[in-house]
């Protein structure tokens, strides 16, 4: 065992916190005074006040993030309908442009600060053994705060979808939406016929990449594994490439900056932030949807639609919102005293998520006299790195730390005839040890003990991470209510590795990182 305790690493990172939590500050107010392209201040969002919200509209959507704010811009589009849209959170902040600083987003101001229910078979290196459930609270939802990658899926999960009675959700019949959707921005793939030019998100490749990013893609060339097209949205998705993101000029294009600022001085379209909705008020004779129920600026509101109530609030806050509204199992509505208006014991269930680890890190030693091939804590929080970043527009903050390569691939569970990978892989040119925890480990939860057992006798070197993940996980998880007080997080069961071969299919991955990361830097 490491001979360096818990309490090492919390003394350690009491003592260096400010060095990061100064320059996030530093960044934010340059922002204002130097980047008039991020600070947008003629295209925000101007919310509306609580006094001012109608007492009825056409639509309501519930919840501005990466589907609702879509929803509220696309029915604003139709001059007669007066529609409101109703979001928890702020607008975005100057820091969630900037692409290196995304795993600072997670337990911010930004994110719902969700966990997961403790337990004694995963999340075991995670504090209190629940893991972080990242889910944006902001205009554009967790658009805002995820990692930007852009990524369509393998059309075959979308033809199962329609094999199992779903008609409309095949890739054929999704990919028109796609190309709607899409501004690609790169040259190398802006006239194929699988892209599309002048959608609302544009789609680039992030402007800066390390030293290492060539180095991976020459060694997984050499070993044959890269995506003969050069990205994963192509006609084939098995391989690797470096990935496209979601970003424009650069920096993040949410939902938000690509939906609601366009569409935000509509005089049709309202949209409240600050907005905590309680209920969706529910005829319980007829079933029908009549409003919603919300809180704003310690007021409670009743508003009516003529139309629709649509409920966008994400995978965790939709149920949570079904069920505070008479919808839902009976026994876990009876359980909490709300009246049950609808049966429906599928709300809250067969909950899957994509689950992955994060403790491949391998140390690189660089040729002597040679600069850091991967990313280093030091320049990364370095005057230089800010100065390029506010007056150059490059360095180092323009970039993708978290995957600057990307890889789908078939273990030996999956049909190795088949392009439908059953595991997804980000190469990060980074890992851990690089900020010595200063944000990786809070942004994903790791325990002060686990971090000193696996971490802290090498922090700050440079080093590189694998980080594996199911493509399509078998085990099946729940939700629950905690209370019927809305403010309450609703509780998280993921129930991960239910299903045996979850596990088995990431041990062989790792085993199969193991091979490929020697061959590829020695």
């Amino acid at each position: 065992m490491n001979a360096v305790g818990s309490y090492e690493v919390r003394t350690r990172l009491l003592y260096t916190s400010r060095i990061g939590t100064v320059f996030l500050l530093l960044i934010d107010a340059s922002i204002w005074l130097q980047r008039p392209d991020i600070v947008d201040f003629h295209h925000r969002v101007q919310p509306i006040p609580g006094p001012f919200v109608q007492d009825i509209y056409d639509f309501v959507v519930v919840g501005a993030g990466s589907a609702g704010a879509v929803m509220a811009a696309r029915l604003s589009e139709i001059c007669h309908w007066d529609v409101l849209l109703l979001e928890a959170g702020t607008d975005e902040s100057f820091l969630t442009d900037i692409p290196f600083l995304y795993p600072t987003l997670q337990t911010s101001r930004v994110d719902w600060k969700f966990r997961t229910e403790p337990s004694d078979r995963f999340c075991l290196a995670m504090k209190d053994q629940r893991c972080r459930w990242p889910r944006g609270k902001a205009l554009g939802g967790s658009s805002t705060i995820n990692a930007m990658l852009y990524v369509r899926g393998n059309p075959r999960d979308f033809d199962a979808w329609r094999d199992l009675g779903n008609p409309g959700w095949s890739y054929d019949d999704m990919l028109p939406y796609f190309l709607k959707l899409e501004d690609m921005r790169d040259p190398r793939y802006a006239n194929l016929s699988y892209h599309g030019r002048g959608g609302p998100i544009s789609v680039e490749r992030f402007r800066y990449h390390t030293p290492l990013r060539n180095h991976l893609l020459a060694g997984l060339e050499e070993m044959g594994l890269t995506n003969r097209y050069g990205e994963v949205n192509g006609p084939m998705q098995s391989g690797f490439a470096v990935p496209h993101g979601s970003i424009r000029n650069g920096l993040r294009c949410s939902t938000a900056k690509g939906y609601l600022r366009p569409a935000a001085a509509r005089k049709n379209l309202h949209i409240s932030t600050k907005t905590m909705v309680e209920r969706v008020l529910i005829d319980p004779n007829d079933r029908r949807a009549y409003g919603v129920q919300f809180e704003k600026g310690g007021r409670r509101y009743q508003v009516m639609v003529s139309k629709e109530v649509i409920l966008s609030a994400g995978a965790l806050n939709s149920p949570q919102l079904l069920m505070l509204s008479g919808i839902g199992p009976r026994q876990e509505l009876e359980r909490h005293g709300i009246r049950v208006i609808q049966d429906l014991p599928g709300i809250g269930q067969n909950m899957q998520d994509h689950v992955a680890t994060g403790a491949g890190g391998y140390t690189i030693r660089p040729p002597p006299g040679s600069p850091p091939l991967a990313y280093d804590f030091g320049d990364a929080v370095g005057v230089d790195t800010l100065r390029r970043f506010l007056f150059n527009e490059d360095g180092m903050l323009y970039g993708m730390s978290l995957c600057e390569v990307m890889g789908f691939l078939n273990t030996k569970y999956q049909d190795p005839e088949l392009d439908w990978p059953d595991v997804e892989l980000f190469l990060a040119s980074l890992s851990d040890l690089t900020d010595g925890g200063r944000f990786g480990k809070r942004g994903s939860g790791i325990s002060n003990n686990y971090y000193a057992q696996v971490y802290e006798e090498q922090v700050y070197q440079n080093s590189y991470m694998v980080i594996p993940m199911l493509s399509r996980p078998l085990s099946t998880g729940w939700l629950e209510l905690a209370s019927k007080n809305p403010h309450d997080h609703i509780r998280i069961h993921p129930n991960y590795f239910d299903n045996p071969k979850d596990m088995m299919v990431l041990v062989r991955l790792i085993k199969q990182i193991l091979c490929v990361s020697d061959s590829i830097l020695g």
